[in-house]
């Protein structure tokens, strides 16, 4: 009788290649959707932040019957993937009593024009450079005006916030927090 050899040891090297190129896959379709989410999560910022601020705006003009701008963009840092520091005073912020919990990816600024107002958030999300920002706004027109006014850095057309639900899709939702085009917020790779 012939007796039959019995393989011992490891791996072959063609099972380990298979891994590896299995693991190489995985990789390739992972990484992009998980920096994807990663820019996702981070636009969550300036939603929330511009929505504060209105409500900030909304509750100063309740008790004083005006807007407060700001003079400047704050903070005043040049956008990037990293966060800034906001620790640095904002008085024009300050005095509706509105400031965001820690430092932040975005820039924020107010433009007043009479009982109009308009917010913007600027953020450089994916590093991709300027041109390529991540911009979200708020218009609050005049009462009873069918357009709204310009915003403090033109991140927003004067007639509102992008509207993907328009046929075709546009601009034109106003006192809505929102991104400006249809491409902001989303990534740039």
């Amino acid at each position: 009788m012939r007796k039959l050899r019995t393989r011992r040891g490891g791996f072959t090297l063609i099972e380990l290649m298979i891994v590896v190129a299995i693991i190489g896959i995985l990789a390739a379709i992972a990484i992009p959707n998980f920096l994807k989410f990663q820019l996702r999560s981070k636009t969550g910022e300036a939603k929330t932040n511009l929505a504060a601020l209105r409500t900030a705006e909304e509750g100063y003009f309740a008790e004083y019957g005006v807007y407060v701008g700001t003079g400047t963009v704050h903070p005043a840092g040049p956008v990037g993937p990293s966060k800034q520091d906001w620790t640095s005073p904002a008085v024009d912020f300050d005095t509706v009593g509105w400031g965001p919990e820690g430092d932040v990816y975005f820039t924020y600024a107010v433009t007043i024009a009479g009982t109009a107002y308009s917010l913007d958030a600027v953020g450089d999300l994916d590093g991709s450079g300027p041109g390529l920002d991540a911009d979200f706004g708020y218009i609050h027109p005049i009462p009873g005006a069918a357009a709204g006014i310009a915003p403090a850095r033109g991140v927003c057309q004067t007639t509102g916030v992008w509207n993907a639900a328009a046929t075709p899709p546009a601009a034109n939702l106003l006192d809505t927090v929102g991104q400006c085009g249809p491409l902001d917020g989303q990534d740039e790779f």
